[in-house]
């Protein structure tokens, strides 16, 4: 093959990846009725930490609002998330990462919410709490919890890079480690009065190398709601570090469940 052949083919190439990408990251119509979403962070994080998702989505036309959960409790999580729930003009994607599939899954009946989309998220179903879906499976030895007197918990410092943020730069993974939001360990106890992927449908993202889960967890969890499930190689912080995957994944939900609204 010749060089000039070589470099013409590698330009096409880039040209078809140049042109895919756009089409995955298109405007949405103007019509579109799903043009909502809702964020929801888990637990050691806050908001923040959606900015990229944030980015992709409000360039492609969305409303994003992102609730700051205080993790002092289920309920109070909940009562977060439904008040920013009630502010939305029209229907919604709602989006959990982590424990905040956890909130979506009981926040998520509220007449505003279209889909659910799970990134590396827990979706506990009525009747049961967040803690017993780990039962069965072995939580990845890089993920160490430290629990305070008054019974938050904080992701050991000198762990957290590895066992929550391993494909972020060493910056950043410093920072979240320094800024991370303890959350009050009892709400992994706490029974859920609803399920709301019992009658939304659910999509999930799954991080290839997330370890704050057993994977076959994730897998577990996300076939158990019937989620179309997404797989990507990153960490736990996937929300962070991928956040076109998990914007594209919000995007195709919310045009998908606008075919049936028009």
């Amino acid at each position: 093959m010749t060089t000039k052949t070589t470099n013409l083919l590698a330009a096409t190439a880039m040209v078809v990846m140049a042109a895919a990408s756009a089409h995955s990251a298109e405007k949405i119509p103007d019509k579109q009725p799903v043009r909502n979403v809702v964020l929801v962070h888990g637990a050691f994080a806050d908001g923040s930490g959606w900015r990229g998702v944030y980015d992709e989505l409000t360039g492609r036309g969305y409303r994003v609002s992102v609730v700051q959960n205080p993790l002092t409790s289920l309920a109070d999580d909940v009562a977060a998330t439904k008040r920013i729930l009630d502010r939305q003009e029209g229907p919604a994607i709602l989006v959990g990462h982590s424990w905040g599939g956890t909130v979506i899954t009981e926040a998520g009946t509220h007449p505003s919410v279209e889909g659910l989309v799970y990134v590396s998220a827990l979706s506990p179903d009525a009747g049961e709490t967040t803690a017993q879906q780990y039962e069965g499976y072995q939580t990845p030895p890089e993920f160490v919890l430290e629990t305070t007197p008054d019974g938050f918990g904080f992701v050991e410092p000198q762990k957290f890079k590895v066992g929550f943020a391993n494909d972020t730069t060493d910056a950043d993974a410093a920072f979240m480690r320094d800024s991370q939001v303890p959350i009050n360990m009892s709400a992994f106890a706490t029974k859920l009065e609803h399920a709301a992927w019992r009658s939304k449908p659910s999509w999930a993202v799954i991080a290839a190398d997330d370890k704050a889960f057993d994977q076959r967890m994730l897998q577990a969890m996300a076939k158990r709601i019937g989620a179309t499930v997404t797989e990507v190689a990153a960490s736990h912080a996937v929300f962070m570090t991928q956040p076109k995957v998990v914007a594209d994944v919000i995007d195709g939900a919310a045009r998908e469940r606008s075919i049936g609204l028009r």
